[in-house]
């Protein structure tokens, strides 16, 4: 099947792939693991690119919503509860505060006017641009009012979430032996 990013084809996002993915990854730091997951951990876990994973979570970590520890054994945790983290809080970390709408004033170029838009075709806020800020605004305070507590309601299963912590635990064992091998061998461990 190729990349995630294949999958769908179709128009452009407002939103950027690495904010999907971003709270797809946060999702899985929801459960308490023996060991912070590693990026690339979490990447393998939702078959996506751990290149990509990588690049998301120091943003996320730079705004406040996860923290990292370093090493073999390191990787990441919430640091903030569920409750207390929005989409919108998501969003911005990854994307920044994008604006759904740029207005060019266009208004003002009709070839009747010769240059000289008369006063009453540009007074004002444009209609369309004041449109598209209510539209903006509506979809931010929908984002803001939705916390990964509330994504995460009603979701996976507690059987599938013994199976998730099984699978991390393991990763992480397999991390520790071979930073261990590496070790003996005098050499590091590959990451």
């Amino acid at each position: 099947m190729g990349q995630p990013d294949e999958r769908r084809k179709g128009p452009l996002s407002l939103y950027s792939v690495s904010v999907e993915y971003g709270l797809h990854t946060i999702l899985w730091l929801l459960a308490e693991y023996p060991k912070r997951p590693s990026s690339r951990d979490l990447a393998e876990m939702q078959g996506i690119p751990a290149a990509m994973v990588a690049k998301i979570m120091p943003k996320l970590e730079k705004a406040g919503i996860v923290n990292s520890s370093d090493g073999i054994s390191g990787g990441y945790a919430l640091a903030k509860a569920p409750a207390e983290v929005t989409v919108l809080d998501v969003v911005d970390a990854i994307d920044g505060d994008r604006k759904l709408f740029d207005c060019k004033e266009v208004r003002r170029g009709c070839v009747l006017f010769g240059g000289a838009p008369p006063a009453w075709s540009v007074s004002g806020v444009c209609r369309i641009h004041a449109t598209m800020i209510r539209a903006e605004k509506q979809m931010r305070a929908e984002l803001n009012k939705t916390t990964l507590a509330d994504l995460a309601h009603g979701g996976r299963p507690a059987e599938f979430e013994a199976l998730v912590a099984d699978w991390f635990r393991d990763r992480g064992a397999a991390r520790e032996t071979a930073r261990i091998t590496g070790m003996k061998k005098g050499r590091r461990s590959p990451r």
